[in-house]
């Protein structure tokens, strides 16, 4: 045989030199849920090792994932049923918890990326990502809001705004409503294959943000269309969107590589709460060996095109990571 390709596995030496696909801890985007409570730490019981934060303990998180080589955060808010309505005013309000800080986490570490959430859902009333009248979600109606929370988002120094909605015309409502009031520098992540999975429950726990009716299959993207994600992709790019984002990830890996191999823009890709509990409480019960089964999700993720990763196991991955560098 002239040919044997395990002359390039022979050693682990070799094995390095010759990898294809590397994840580092710059990569990864460490998703956080924010308490209003100062001092609050609530762990999520269907995410084993994940906490809703307050503002202190999530400034401390912070700063241990960047001294981990973490740079990138992506921060939720845990709003209170009181103050939710069918307008999500709570999240226009220039004094509401979330934007606050924002504003904080922004002046004590000036160097991190910071992404935002653009979505009804976590204030609404309904539980839904848009308006809701008479039953249905109203796309053109969601936009006015949406707009008004990246403003006041773009207001607290981020670097990116999250929508999240899928609303259609989303991405280009915000982008000039941006460019209107200078925010020029701000860029939009945008959610643009989000598909209507059952992989968000553990989320949807964390943030007590369930539909209080029916689903989201109306603006979520059929798990079973793949060409559509390449319409949405060319709307999000025409449209101004920076980043572009598949979320789930691990059932959505070619999703993932259409993307990449038709977009120039940078790929994100989701590593939801429902793969993180999985692989966690699997882990837990002893079924699967949780630290090879983790590295082989991410590395898979990297290697179907993602730039980036959105992902639960970003802390653990990174502390592990450089341990091994020491």
């Amino acid at each position: 045989m002239l040919k044997r390709p395990r002359r390039n596995r022979k050693s682990q030496s070799i094995r390095n030199l010759v990898q294809e696909t590397i994840v580092l801890p710059e990569h990864l985007i460490y998703p956080l849920f924010l308490l209003e409570q100062f001092n609050e730490k609530i762990e999520i019981a269907s995410m084993p090792g994940i906490y809703r934060l307050g503002l202190n303990p999530i400034l401390q998180e912070i700063e241990i994932c960047m001294n981990l080589g973490i740079q990138s955060f992506i921060i939720f808010p845990v709003v209170d049923e009181m103050k939710k309505d069918q307008l999500a005013s709570y999240g226009i309000n220039k004094n509401n918890f979330y934007l606050n800080a924002l504003k904080e986490i922004k002046q004590k570490f000036p160097e991190c990326c910071l992404i935002t959430d653009v979505a009804m859902d976590p204030y609404s009333s309904d539980g839904h990502d848009g308006y809701v009248e008479n039953g249905k979600i109203l796309n053109d109606k969601t936009l006015e809001i949406l707009v008004e929370m990246a403003l006041v988002q773009a207001e607290t120094g981020v670097d990116y705004i999250g929508p999240s909605d899928m609303m259609d015309g989303r991405v280009l409502a915000i982008r000039q409503a941006l460019d209107s009031n200078g925010f020029y520098e701000t860029g939009i992540l945008s959610y643009t294959a989000k598909y209507a999975s059952g992989f968000y429950g553990p989320f949807r726990d964390a943030l007590d943000s369930a539909p209080k009716f029916g689903d989201k299959k109306t603006y979520q993207m059929n798990p079973a269309n793949a060409n559509e994600a390449l319409l949405e992709m060319e709307l999000d790019i025409s449209e101004g969107a920076d980043i572009l984002m598949v979320k789930p990830a691990l059932s959505y890996l070619d999703i993932i590589y259409r993307l990449k191999s038709h977009s120039y823009l940078p790929i994100a890709a989701y590593n939801v709460s429902g793969e993180y509990a999985m692989i966690k409480s699997a882990g837990l019960k002893g079924w699967i060996d949780e630290i090879k089964v983790r590295d082989e999700v991410l590395l898979s993720i990297k290697r179907a095109g993602a730039d980036m990763i959105l992902s639960y196991f970003a802390k653990e991955w990174a502390s592990d990571f450089k341990n091994k560098k020491s």
